[in-house]
């Protein structure tokens, strides 16, 4: 008599049920990755901009009040609408939501808020006032 080999029903239908957990719980965790990476660039976007307000602050001991003052540019891209700088050096990055932008969980603006201490000539940064989901900012900023 030949002896039969292979997979049991049962054991063919505990692995499809381990791989449908795992991907239960896999998926919502890399679509919760890819927005991050998305708000990053908002992100970036405003590092650029925070260098030049701190440039402005120290030379002029005072914060810029507006974008053409702290020599930023407002520049949109795939993911942001809108770079700009409000009263006392605030950056505010707009972010893009639709088709191949951000998803909508995402929209809203990155707000940066410098405090200038002219004792030490330093700025300090603070990004409380974003209009963005918590879970999608970045870790300074929850």
């Amino acid at each position: 008599m030949k002896k039969q080999q292979g997979f049991t029903l049962i054991e063919l239908m505990i692995v499809v049920a381990i791989i449908g957990i795992l991907a239960a719980i896999a998926i919502p965790a890399y679509q919760d990755y890819v927005t991050r990476s998305k708000v990053t660039e908002l992100v970036t976007a405003a590092s650029a901009c925070k260098a030049s307000v701190s440039e402005y602050a120290q030379t002029m001991n005072a914060l810029p009040g507006d974008i053409s003052e702290a020599g930023c540019a407002n520049n949109s891209s795939q993911y942001i609408t809108s770079l700009g700088v409000g009263a006392n050096g605030v950056i505010t990055v707009a972010g893009r939501t639709g088709a191949g932008a951000l998803p909508t969980a995402a929209a809203g603006n990155l707000v940066l808020t410098p405090t200038y201490d002219s004792t030490t000539g330093t700025v300090s940064w603070a990004c409380d006032n974003s209009t963005i989901a918590e879970k999608y900012l970045p870790a300074n900023c929850r």
